[in-house]
Parts: C-alpha cells; sequence; structure tokens
C-alpha cells in the first residue's frame, strides 16, 4: 500500500487477517521518518521483549493485549493507545486474538 498512496476511507482492521498460530504484519506506509504497519497476532502469540531506538505508537483495533514497557504491564483493548518510547524495553503478548496499528517516528 505505501507506494503509490491515495486518498481513501478504510477500517484499518479490514486490511490484515488473523493467522493460526502466527502474527502477521503488512506494511501501510513507509517514509525516511517513520512507518505505519499493522500487525495481527493470534492469542498467545506475541512479540518477546525488545528496544527500538525511536519512539512509537500503538492503537489496539480489535481484541485485547498485553504490553509491557520497562517492566511496567498495561491491558490494552480496541480502541486503547499506548507510547513506547524510544530506548525503554518493550514485549506484547495477545490476551485474545488482537490487532493494532503502529507507528513509528523516526526523526
Amino acid at each position: 500500500m505505501s507506494e503509490g498512496l491515495k486518498a481513501r476511507v478504510f477500517k484499518a482492521e479490514d486490511l490484515i487477517e488473523y493467522q493460526e498460530g502466527a502474527v502477521v504484519s503488512k506494511e501501510i506506509i513507509r517514509k525516511d521518518t517513520g512507518t505505519v504497519t499493522i500487525f495481527a497476532f493470534e492469542k498467545g502469540e506475541g512479540l518477546s521483549e525488545h528496544t527500538a531506538p525511536f519512539d512509537a505508537m500503538v492503537q489496539v483495533i480489535d481484541g485485547k493485549a498485553e504490553i509491557t514497557i520497562s517492566g511496567n504491564k498495561n491491558i490494552l483493548e480496541k480502541g486503547d493507545t499506548i507510547i513506547m518510547p524510544a530506548n525503554e524495553p518493550h514485549a506484547l503478548h495477545a490476551l485474545e486474538r488482537f490487532k493494532m496499528v503502529l507507528i513509528m517516528i523516526r526523526s
């Protein structure tokens, strides 16, 4: 979708489907200054603790997840948003199937 962007209305959760036993991602926008990526996590799936050199924002668009940032656990449901500051360790775990939009700012 990143190439040849066109103005159009869409539902982010409709751009990606769940896949049994997997984490699926689809990049929507890629620019030198940042990216927008949609993820779909099956229940029990997740991303192990890691850090990123850039600030990021996560908006949950379906389901429920636990997002841990610097040891602090946060439970997010559809409609919730959280900021993940640069260089702070974070991890994600799907408490149930969930989808999210990840916006990473590189500047």
